[in-house]
């Protein structure tokens, strides 16, 4: 997107509250990878998850908190975000930046690879968003549809990869991994899905039929 477009847009419909900035400001000063969500993009999750009142959302990928406070200050009166980091820092980032926005009490953080967390999880989320590793994201997505209920939301960040996605040089097992993904969710008869141009590209889909 051009950038002056992309700046309207985060002006006008994605403004940060101060505490947000704060969050996205310490990602910056602790040095965290610079793949956080944009505002934009974060706006767009939490539309999404009010649009179907959600409840129950999980998140593969915390980092600091930034994205998860987006998506449950979204959820609908008695929902939880579960979310799931494997980095130690991050995950302690992400728990200050929860608190820090009054969302404690609503998230529940599991330490740990996703890999290894998500058989432990029951099926029946609203929605779950997937914003990690590259290389499993297949994997990622079977995790995904299993957990998913009928009508929840299936969405993904980095769907273009930074143009790697469409670069058939790209070998890398990161880039096969984003391409996999993104032709299971093209693909998979359960799902009705698309990618939405904001930022890195959002995988959006709908879970049609079990």
């Amino acid at each position: 997107m051009d950038e002056r477009l992309e700046r309207y847009v985060t002006e006008l419909f994605a403004a940060e509250d101060p505490i947000l900035s704060k969050i996205r400001a310490r990602h910056q000063s602790e040095k965290l990878p610079a793949i956080n969500v944009s505002p934009e993009e974060g706006k767009l999750l939490h539309l999404l998850v009010l649009l179907i009142q959600a409840k129950h959302v999980l998140e593969i990928g915390s980092l600091g908190g930034y994205s998860g406070v987006w998506l449950a200050r979204a959820l609908a009166p008695g929902g939880s975000l579960t979310t799931i980091e494997k980095d130690p820092k991050h995950a302690s980032i992400a728990r200050q930046a929860f608190a820090a926005a009054g969302l404690q009490d609503r998230i529940r953080l599991i330490e740990g690879a996703a890999l290894d967390v998500l058989p432990t999880l029951s099926p029946g989320f609203d929605a779950v968003f997937i914003d990690a590793d590259k290389e499993p994201l297949p994997k990622y997505f079977d995790w995904g549809m299993r957990l998913l209920r009928k009508g929840g939301l299936l969405l993904c960040d980095n769907a273009f990869f930074h143009g790697a996605a469409i670069d058939p040089k790209d070998d890398s097992a990161a880039a096969r991994g984003v391409r996999g993904f993104n032709e299971l969710a093209a693909k998979d008869p359960r799902l009705v899905a698309t990618v939405v141009p904001v930022r890195d590209g959002l995988v959006v889909g709908l879970k049609v039929r079990d």
